[in-house]
Order: structure tokens, then C-alpha cells, then sequence
């Protein structure tokens, strides 16, 4: 097993956490709500053999610093956090592999960085043109992305923090599929970085920040938007994993993909939900590996 160490960068005005393991090629991994770089140690491990793969804690969440102010995670900035941190390991290209909120952050360094990325690997995120298209026009998606409008709420603190973070334990450790009782260190871990003062806020201001949300009373949400999918061209080498049983990100949002990232492969997995790192993490790491050795 590759050690995993810890370490912080100070980057784009704030202090950035991460874990990191090996030695090699860079790869950066990028977590998603409501997670921490430690959703990645299993790829740390396994990855770390060969590369020097990173994960860090992305601003607002768990070690890394937690601005309060919803302006503070619009997409240029959380960019720009990312092309900072990679920029200080030193290398002129890397891999980049991201989940969830992650993966909307990748795309969109993807999209303004391309030259620095050699692959870029997405794990149930979509790209923004297929889903203001599905918010906006599939009824389906609008239902399943209506907890959106709950995290993007003034309430949304206290509910998700109530009884312990109950809500956040049923919808993580407890929803990933895996069978079998939770782990008490695992859980306990989960609590810890959520329970650092700021984080569950700053967490929550990527959903505030975020103009892709589904419509809700008076307001259009993702209807008021107009994407030119020319604006939106992602010229890496891109592989999508998608967990077909993730029920919050439907897989409409893989339709018409491939005009916005030319250079795709698409991988479904029938078996995983929205948690493929936790449910298949070894699955992954094979997926991963295959895609940058070609």
C-alpha cells in the first residue's frame, strides 16, 4: 500500500489541503459534495505506485480554507484554484480526474487549460451544455436535481447538519451501494471534515454560485440560460464514467456529449450509482489506467 501524505499550497488567496502519494506523472484528483480528498484514497493508493497523484481538499471543504462568501466559489475562481495547485508540482502536463462538483470544476479547467492537460477522466458530472439542457427540458432531471434548490436554501445548513449530519450520512456512506454496515472510522471521518467551522457552508456556496440549478416557483433556473455549445469545447482526451444507477444525474446527460468534447470515451457502469470510487473503486482504477496508457 502507497503511503499517503499531507500537505498544504497556498494558492489564489487561500490554503489549500491535500493528500498525495508517489512519485512519477502528475494526476489530480477532484472530489465532489459533500466529500474531501479522502473519497480518492483508494486511487491515491493504487495510482501512487507509478504517479504522484494528489487529491486535494477543494476550497471550502474539510482542511482547505473556507471562504464564507458565496462570490468567492464562482467557476473562474475554483479554476483557477486548480490550475495554481497543479502549476506548483511542476509539470507541463497531467492527468486530471474529478467527481461531482469536481467534475464541474474540470470541465471547466478543461475547457480554459486544455494545453496543460495530457487526459482528463470525469466521474458522474456533466458537462454544463447536455445539463442546463436536461434541467431545463427533461422533467425527469428537473425532479431529480430538486434537492439542488434545498442545498442552494437559507435552511440549508441546518437541516443537513440536524441529528448529526444524518442527511449527509444517508445520502453518502449509507447510499453507496456497497452492502454491509458502515464503517465507524469511515463515518466518523465524514463527520470530522464536515464538522469544521465554515465547511458545510462553503460546501453549499458551489450550489449557490452555480447558475444550473432546475427551475423553482417564479424563478427559470437553468431556463433562463442560453449555451452555445462552441463556447463550451473541451479539446483533451476525455473518458466519462457514468454509474447508470446514480439517481440525482440521469444519463440524458451523456446524450449529445460528444459535440462539446470531440475526443470522448464513454464508459457505463450497469452496477454503480453515483458513487462509482466507493462502490467499484478497483474498477476504476483499471478504467483509469487503461485510458492514459493509450
Amino acid at each position: 500500500m502507497t503511503d499517503i501524505q499531507h500537505d498544504y499550497a497556498s494558492v489564489n488567496g487561500v490554503r489549500l489541503h491535500y493528500a498525495h502519494a508517489g512519485k512519477g506523472p502528475l494526476i489530480l484528483f477532484l472530489h465532489g459534495f459533500p466529500e474531501f480528498w479522502y473519497c480518492w484514497k483508494h486511487q491515491l493508493e493504487d495510482l501512487g505506485r507509478d504517479h504522484h497523484a494528489v487529491a486535494p481538499d477543494l476550497r471550502g471543504f474539510n482542511l482547505s480554507d473556507r471562504p464564507a462568501e458565496v462570490k468567492q466559489y464562482k467557476a473562474r475562481i475554483l479554476i483557477e484554484d486548480v490550475r495554481a495547485l497543479a502549476a506548483q508540482f511542476g509539470q507541463e502536463k497531467f492527468v486530471l480526474v474529478a467527481h461531482d462538483w469536481g467534475g464541474a470544476v474540470a470541465w471547466g479547467y478543461a475547457m480554459a487549460h486544455a494545453h496543460t492537460l495530457s487526459k482528463l477522466v470525469i466521474v458522474n458530472s456533466p458537462h454544463p451544455v447536455p445539463f442546463a439542457r436536461e434541467l431545463a427540458h427533461n422533467p425527469a432531471q428537473a425532479a431529480a436535481s430538486q434537492y439542488m434548490n434545498l442545498l442552494r436554501s437559507d435552511k440549508a445548513e441546518r437541516v443537513l447538519s440536524e441529528n448529526n449530519y444524518a442527511r449527509l450520512v444517508k445520502m453518502t456512506l449509507e447510499g453507496w451501494g456497497r452492502g454491509g454496515a458502515v464503517e465507524p472510522a469511515e463515518k466518523a471521518a465524514y463527520i470530522e471534515a464536515w464538522s469544521q467551522p465554515g465547511a458545510l457552508t462553503g460546501s453549499l456556496n458551489y450550489y449557490r454560485a452555480s447558475p444550473l440549478y432546475p427551475p423553482i416557483g417564479d424563478d427559470p433556473g437553468a431556463k433562463a440560460l442560453r449555451l452555445d455549445p462552441a463556447n463550451f469545447m473541451v479539446r483533451v482526451p476525455t473518458l466519462v464514467v457514468w454509474g447508470m444507477r446514480d439517481q440525482a444525474l440521469l444519463p440524458g446527460n451523456l446524450e449529445g456529449l460528444a459535440a462539446c468534447v470531440p475526443d470522448l470515451r464513454i464508459e457505463r457502469l450497469p452496477d454503480a450509482s453515483h458513487w462509482v470510487m466507493h462502490e467499484q473503486p478497483e474498477r476504476l482504477n483499471q478504467l483509469i489506467r487503461e485510458f492514459i496508457r493509450a
